[in-house]
């Protein structure tokens, strides 16, 4: 297989191949993701509720990241991999340059920052010295209690118009791809064909030119009830590599994710 990247990405954009993504915190899951096929690699603050139990990805550091993300390095293979900035990192964008530095040292190719429209200052500064940016939009986790839970974002005309011209801004400040998390289905599809950079959907229905999903969710062992969005490929798979080659056939067919999955 040949290494993934960001050339890679916009190509299957252009061609209208949709790519696969996928959690990952250490470097034997990701050899194991990247050997079943998986394009992308995310090294999320999510790892502060599938790997130290919190109830939400704010307790996670940058030093927690840093140290996943080295061990994800080692045996990401051909997999572009992409990391998190914790909650906070975004205070100042002089935080968000440290910071993203500190994960480009530690292995990572992408850095993934939460926010809208506001955060086009520190998006620009990344592109400006050679970091690329992926953008999160749509229900941020780091803003759970201002959202009042993890609600469903963009049902609204409004508020739906408000998502489009928040990925608009980010893309023109530099973001080379937008993450949309919990989004009706119409909202993915609006978002990526208004956008000429590729677009990841967790939750955002199968209109997304990417599908991003936690690890420890298809494989059925995350704590609590999975989220409407989430498939469990373990139950018919011979082992874990098994599912991840699984789930990346199946985004690749355009068999995931289902109405079943879509908001």
């Amino acid at each position: 297989m040949k290494t993934v990247t960001l050339n890679t990405l916009r190509e299957f954009k252009r061609s209208g191949e949709t790519f696969s993504c996928l959690t990952a915190y250490d470097a034997s899951f990701a050899r194991a993701a990247s050997e079943a096929g998986i394009d992308v690699l995310l090294v999320g603050d999510s790892l502060g509720m599938v790997l130290q139990g919190h109830g939400s990805t704010l307790p996670v550091t940058l030093d927690d990241v840093c140290y996943h993300t080295r061990a994800a390095a080692a045996g990401k293979g051909t997999s572009l991999l992409m990391a998190d900035l914790p909650f906070m990192s975004n205070a100042t964008v002089e935080r968000t340059l440290e910071d993203s530095a500190a994960l480009m040292r530690a292995g990572a190719e992408i850095i993934k920052v939460e926010g809208e429209a506001w955060m086009a200052d520190g998006v620009r500064e990344l592109t400006r010295r050679g970091v690329p940016v992926c953008a999160h939009l749509g229900l941020t986790p780091q803003t759970v209690h201002q959202l009042g839970g993890y609600r469903v974002q963009g049902r609204d005309a409004a508020h739906a118009e408000r998502i489009i011209a928040d990925a608009r801004t980010l893309v023109d400040a530099g973001a080379s791809i937008i993450l949309l998390e919990c989004v009706p289905a119409s909202l993915g599809r609006a978002v990526t064909e208004a956008l000429d950079v590729p677009v990841i959907g967790i939750g955002a229905g199968p209109g997304t030119d990417g599908q991003i999903l936690v690890m420890h969710d298809i494989l059925g062992v995350s704590a609590g009830r999975a989220p409407r969005f989430v498939k469990n490929y373990m139950q018919d798979a011979d082992n874990v590599q098994d599912a991840f080659a699984r789930y990346h056939a199946e985004v690749k067919q355009g068999a995931f994710p289902t109405d079943d999955h879509c908001f």
